[in-house]
């Protein structure tokens, strides 16, 4: 004969329920750690939004800094090719100053030599005349010969006499060689007013560097565009004119030779 385990209903009624809250409370504990997770990970989310927008701000600033420092670089680039044309412009200025200065030395040495040559030869031309009546030097790249009144002129007058004759015509024989040399021909007085055909020490000045000029190219046909005669009175004197000695030396002529310089004043012009 079957035997049945008999249980009754209420109890069945009982462990049915003790099941139910059992996993209602596994549910509620699952669905409160899913909810906090939600929430973590919400948070995380913003945080990591915030961190992105920083670093999105960061990467705009840096672009924005790359990009003015290309524009920078790029502007040095320019200014240092401009600096360094202008540099390249200079070193060549500069050599060619050198360059003109290493000319004009040459050509300063050249005139130098030039007018020794022709102090010597002027030199030699006129020996024999009294040293206080003519005088040959040579300063500032030019020749200086210096002739008295005693040696030229009678007192008062503007015609030249017999040994002023002889010693131009020696002059005249020097500068005849030497074609390259201007003549400048200076009429000087002293400080006593003049009396008689003359208007003043400035005409008497004059018609004696004229008389000069005119023996010169008349008589020994120097080459006329190469002599200038001027007229200085007694406002260039050697010497003071409170003496009778200082009046005679300050009544000269002096004739002053200079080679020729047109390529030293193209140089210097430049």
């Amino acid at each position: 004969m079957k035997k049945y385990l008999i249980i009754p209903l209420a109890a069945l009624f009982t462990l049915g329920a003790c099941v139910s809250k059992k996993v209602f409370r596994q549910s509620q504990m699952e669905t409160a750690v899913l909810r906090q997770d939600s929430v973590n990970l919400a948070n995380s989310n913003a945080t990591l939004e915030g961190k992105i927008a920083v670093l999105n701000k960061n990467i705009k600033t840096l672009n924005s800094d790359i990009a003015s420092l290309n524009n920078q670089n790029g502007q040095l680039g320019q200014e240092t090719a401009n600096q360094q044309n202008q540099l390249s412009k200079s070193k060549e200025e500069l050599q060619a100053q050198q360059q003109r200065l290493i000319r004009l030395q040459s050509l300063l040495e050249q005139q130098r030599t030039q007018a020794k040559a022709l102090k010597d030869k002027m030199t030699d031309a006129l020996k024999g005349f009294n040293s206080d009546d003519l005088s040959v030097v040579q300063k500032n790249g030019k020749v200086y010969v210096s002739l008295s009144e005693n040696l030229l002129f009678p007192s008062g007058s503007s015609v030249v006499n017999p040994k002023g004759i002889v010693a131009l015509s020696r002059l005249a024989s020097v500068l005849n060689m030497n074609t390259d040399v201007s003549v400048n021909i200076e009429g000087h007085t002293d400080s006593i007013p003049i009396r008689g055909r003359f208007k003043d020490n400035w005409d008497l000045s004059t018609a004696r560097a004229n008389a000069i000029v005119r023996v010169l190219v008349d008589t020994y046909k120097v080459d006329p565009v190469r002599v200038v005669a001027s007229g200085h009175s007694y406002f260039d004197p050697l010497n003071s004119n409170a003496s009778a000695e200082g009046r005679a030396r300050n009544r000269r002529t002096e004739i002053i030779l200079s080679p020729k310089l047109e390529e030293m004043y193209r140089l210097i012009e430049m």
